[in-house]
């Protein structure tokens, strides 16, 4: 039956950044689809959000900001289960005009956004080549193609993610792997809209978002985990190499 395509049956993700917003969303819908999930993030959340998904999440604490921290997620994830779907989720954001920006603002964007992305692809390309299936989704942002000021840093970083993916894409094609990103508009979530931010201040920063938007409207967590799950599933499988811009019309390529 087509629909079974769209379906995570028997299938293991790993998903970082999962102990909130995106991250997590995105790991409770695959559970609900079928999947074993790996749920990795440096918050101590992620162990109860892991254990409110019962036996199908497992939960792993890690800084992929670290050296060598990509590699031993990857390792660690395999020794519970043969990984087929790589989630790069977790990012940073930081709201300074260019000529404010401190290196050590940079290094901990780029570290995060850019350089953990590329090492956890770089960490668990091999095992999926030897088994020759797989498939990478990184997360990207509306930002690599509608810059606003004071995300110099954070454009650039996501922009790179773009690249990153259609560079995979190419590369892992023959040995079965797939590589896409999914470039979120805006999405309220705790990086976007703190909890700290007052009622107010959040309703204006949304109705401003939302005036950006061809449908008039925010995006949500589940927005983003719905176009996750056909990223990652069978239904997709023509697809490789696509940033696909979940954004309610706030950019269109």
């Amino acid at each position: 039956m087509e629909l079974e395509a769209f379906g995570l049956e028997g299938k293991t993700a790993v998903i970082t950044g999962a102990a909130s917003g995106i991250g997590r969303a995105t790991a409770e819908l695959f559970v609900r689809a079928g999947a074993r999930v790996v749920m990795a993030d440096l918050d101590e959340d992620v162990n109860d959000a892991a254990a409110a998904l019962g036996s199908q999440a497992a939960a792993l604490r890690i800084n992929l900001a670290e050296p060598g921290a990509p590699a031993l997620l990857a390792s660690q994830a395999e020794a519970i289960a043969p990984v087929d779907i790589w989630v790069n989720v977790a990012g940073v954001v930081g709201y300074t005009p260019f000529e404010a920006v401190t290196r050590d603002e940079y290094d901990r964007i780029v570290r995060i956004n850019l350089d953990a992305v590329y090492w956890s692809c770089a960490a668990i390309v091999p095992a999926m080549k030897r088994r020759r299936r797989g498939t990478i989704i990184n997360v990207s942002s509306n930002a690599a193609d509608q810059p606003m000021p004071n995300l110099s840093v954070y454009a650039l970083t996501k922009a790179a993610v773009n690249m990153l993916t259609k560079s995979l894409a190419i590369e892992l094609g023959p040995d079965g792997i797939r590589a896409n990103a999914l470039a979120p508009g805006f999405v309220a979530t705790g990086m976007t809209a703190p909890p700290e931010m007052g009622d107010a201040e959040r309703e204006a920063l949304l109705a401003t978002h939302a005036a950006r938007s061809a449908l008039g409207i925010v995006g949500t967590s589940l927005d983003m985990a719905q176009a996750m799950l056909f990223l990652a599933s069978d239904a997709s499988g023509f697809m490789t190499g696509q940033i696909l811009r979940v954004n309610g019309g706030t950019s269109m390529q």
